[in-house]
């Protein structure tokens, strides 16, 4: 078998048209919009590229964007409670915690506060042993 180039953009794109397919089905349907909360905790200059373009990219699909920024000095807990009341937000579908946090965070602490049902990175110890067994999760969007 030879070697096939992957037109990686056109593929994104794809994607990205089914997303948007999907979410205003959700919409048209059933009245759901969903929503992905973004948490980026300091001033790390490529995490800020990445929320900055996942914010673009989620409102381009139809979604809520709810993007929380926090200060490097944060505390923990004050970063737990932020994860809480978006665990509790009807209106939040998807919570990702861009990492790497500050060296003063536990980001094993974090990953586990997040609601494993809105967990799109999939990092939360219940998603990653669904995932590892084969059985029916959610799959992140970085292997």
């Amino acid at each position: 078998m030879g070697a096939r180039i992957i037109d990686g953009r056109g593929f994104a794109a794809g994607v990205r048209a089914r997303v948007a397919e999907a979410v205003g089905r959700l919409r048209s349907e059933h009245g759901l919009v969903p929503g992905l909360a973004v948490v980026l905790v300091g001033e790390d200059p490529a995490s800020q590229v990445y929320v900055r373009n996942k914010a673009v990219q989620t409102r381009e699909a139809g979604m809520a964007s709810f993007e929380h920024r926090l200060a490097a000095e944060t505390p923990q807990a004050a970063l737990l409670a932020l994860v809480a009341r978006l665990n509790a937000d009807p209106a939040v579908h998807g919570i990702l915690v861009q990492l790497p946090l500050p060296a003063h965070m536990d980001a094993g602490a974090v990953i586990a506060a997040i609601d494993p049902r809105k967990d799109v990175d999939g990092f939360h110890a219940l998603n990653v042993g669904l995932l590892g067994t084969g059985q029916k999760a959610l799959v992140p969007c970085t292997p």
